[in-house]
């Protein structure tokens, strides 16, 4: 702990956002980093706890707490703090393979944890992660480093989200040859057109991709495995296999009028909007606008605040963002202690932007659509809308969010984003390995396991667990790889914390 009262010295400074007004005008990044200089002051509150929750990645009350990756935060805060970048960077790659990707996207689990937010605010981690990395590229210290020896061993894997990055980048340093493939004509899965440009400018990816050919991995992509190419035809190529496909069934809503033009689920959206900004920067018209229309959003997470941003960008009439669940409140409630995550209200970079740009929160809580509306050319023209409460139901116990009759309102809506979530794995794909899929239509393993029912198929990422964060599939690649590489070499040493 290079400064004991650093804590006290400085108080926090985030990094500083292009005002909303401004940043609308783009698919930028907007923010705006501090100096090193000031980024080491940042680094210096980290007070070195003797129990540091940031890096715990504990499950309480049914949340994670801390980062699941085991960042050795104090550790590099330290090095950042005594400007001893290129051992900050050592420390942090040692635990986490893309800082480049936590920094801009991850809801920074470390910092909600932070024993120094318990008391006032937590120290700037994802900032200063930020920092470390940048910092990595800008000196040379990320620079490629190809594994010295090969083991002849060969792993193919399907996918190149982060969970499929983060095992192709584990065992090509073991020395194993590895190949992924991806469907997409671009490699990143859902970090390439998951998420909006704005938030994670997809050079930051292609960065990132180029070390990691440098180092050997190969990547196919347009390949879509099971129909371009046989999931025997893998298995009998490669040593082993590893499936990272996501979990990219779309939660659908079934209301009347479903069939109308103009509904569209919000992947499919996002991921229009970006392959044209990056093919044509938009010139090619190729994606879904919502320039001039009234948009309805169904939907309160992340994907859902990245569909607030994205049409506002395309030019909206109106964007109205349709939550099921209630407001939560401003403030931890007593039921809800430091270190758990706190459910509390979170206004992200989309709200700020349909605030400032329509002068109100585009959220409407415990409301769903109840009924689509098209005209005579089947074409949608809105949507009816109810509130929701909590009831218990008598059979199973449990409370779910029901119409309050008497509460239908019609609003205008030309365009409609279903951002509902996802429901698990595509079925073609697991039919094609002939993986074994559990109630949630995830690809069952074993407990603590990532092999298949499958002899050499293995699992990970969201299509193991199910939709989640950056980070979980980060780990649960590092993870699938030590598995794989004990299945390959009888032993491990590959570091998954």
């Amino acid at each position: 702990m290079g400064k004991p009262t650093g804590f006290l010295d400085y108080e926090r400074v985030d990094a500083t956002s292009i005002a909303p007004q401004e940043r609308i005008k783009n698919y930028n990044e907007f923010h705006v980093f501090l100096s090193k200089e000031n980024q080491q002051k940042q680094a210096a509150r980290c007070m070195d706890c003797g129990v540091p929750f940031c890096q715990s990645g504990a499950t309480l009350a049914g949340m994670t707490s801390g980062c699941p990756l085991h960042n050795l935060v104090p550790e590099w805060n330290d090095l950042v703090y005594t400007g001893n970048w290129e051992q900050a960077y050592n420390r942090l790659h040692k635990t986490n393979n893309f800082p480049e990707f936590t920094s801009r996207v991850c809801p920074a689990l470390c910092e909600k944890a932070c024993t120094c937010g318990h008391w006032g605010d937590p120290v700037s981690v994802r900032d200063n992660e930020h920092g470390v990395i940048e910092t990595a590229y800008e000196n040379g210290y990320a620079a490629p480093k190809p594994p010295k020896v090969r083991t002849g061993k060969t792993v193919a894997i399907v996918g190149s989200g982060p969970s499929g990055l983060a095992a192709a980048d584990q065992l090509n340093q073991r020395g194993h040859s590895v190949t992924v493939y991806e469907r997409e004509d671009r490699i990143g899965g859902l970090l390439m057109y998951g998420i909006p440009n704005m938030k994670l400018d997809k050079k930051i990816i292609d960065r990132k991709i180029e070390v990691m050919k440098a180092e050997g991995i190969e990547f196919v992509t347009g390949c879509n495995v099971g129909t371009d190419i046989k999931a025997s035809e893998l298995m009998k190529k490669y040593d082993r296999v590893i499936l990272c496909c996501g979990a990219k069934n779309p939660r659908d809503i079934k209301a009347p009028g479903r069939e109308a033009k103009g509904i569209y689920f919000a992947v499919d959206y996002l991921t229009q909007t970006t392959k044209s900004l990056l093919n044509s920067n938009l010139a090619d018209k190729k994606f879904i606008s919502a320039e001039g229309k009234n948009v309805v959003i169904i939907g309160g997470g992340d994907t859902g605040n990245d569909c607030v941003g994205t049409a506002i960008r395309q030019g909206a009439k109106s964007v109205t963002q349709l939550e099921m669940m209630p407001c939560p409140p401003v403030c931890r409630a007593a039921n809800n202690p430091w270190p758990e995550w706190p459910k509390i209200l979170k206004t992200d970079y989309g709200q700020e932007e349909a605030i400032a740009k329509f002068g109100h929160d585009p959220r409407i809580y415990t409301t769903t659509v109840k009924e689509f509306h098209k005209n005579k050319k089947g074409e949608l023209d809105g949507v009816t809308i109810v509130s929701l409460e909590s009831k218990k139901d008598e059979a199973t116990g449990r409370f779910n969010m029901v119409p309050v009759e008497g509460t239908e309102k019609k609003i205008p809506a030309e365009l409609v984003l279903i951002a509902a979530g996802f429901l698990g794995t595509e079925n073609y794909i697991a039919k094609a390995f002939g993986v074994t899929l559990n109630g949630r239509t995830n690809v069952a393993t074993d407990a603590d396991s990532y092999a298949t029912n499958i002899k050499n198929v293995f699992t990970a990422g969201d299509m193991h667990r199910g939709q989640s964060l950056v980070v979980w599939a980060i780990r649960e690649g590092r993870e699938v790889a030590r598995e794989v590489d004990e299945s390959l070499m009888g032993y491990s040493y590959l570091s998954v914390q």
